[in-house]
């Protein structure tokens, strides 16, 4: 059976092409949520009146990469530390956030962050936040995979992402 997770880590378009690049994940889905706007539209979503984060939805297969799995895979490609946006990305809709659909996916996610804070690897707290799911809005089609549709500009994109990713997961 099939399951489904809900993450936010600055552009969706980041966070997207990290999670397509593993096994047993089924669909990806770019989008917005976390906020109180029906329906919000990405012009929307930058004008920070919305409440809503870009976030990427995960429909995936358990039996290949368990939940526990995506939440440590999660806090590789993020920066658990900056609440106000990730690397180029900055403002409350590229915000870290791991949205939990169960109480299960709840205590795995509140587990694993009190496990990172705990393990020293970061000298500042991590300030992910940890909410419940809520409307998951698509975005437009134009966001929809976009790490396949313009690469070069996803070069661009990873930069920063990158460079984190050797400091602190290498």
């Amino acid at each position: 059976m099939l399951e489904t997770a809900i993450f936010a880590g600055g552009c969706f378009w980041c966070t997207t092409k990290a999670f397509d690049e593993l096994d047993g994940i089924i669909e990806l889905t770019s989008g917005y949520t976390g906020g109180h706007t029906e329906n919000p539209t990405y012009e929307d979503v930058l004008t920070h009146t919305t409440g809503h984060t870009e976030a990427t939805k995960i429909v995936y297969n358990p039996a290949v990469y368990s939940y526990e799995d995506l939440v440590e895979f999660y806090w590789s490609v993020t920066d658990p530390t900056d609440a106000f946006g990730q690397f180029q990305d900055r403002g409350d809709n590229y915000r870290p956030v791991i949205f939990y659909t169960t109480p299960k996916q709840k205590e795995i996610a509140e587990k694993s962050k009190a496990a990172l804070q705990a393990s020293g690897r970061f000298d500042q707290p991590i300030v992910t936040t940890i909410e419940p799911a809520a409307t998951f809005y698509p975005a437009e089609e134009y966001h929809q995979n976009f790490h396949k549709k313009d690469p070069k500009r996803m070069e661009l994109e990873e930069i920063q992402r990158d460079r984190f990713r050797k400091e602190h997961w290498s």
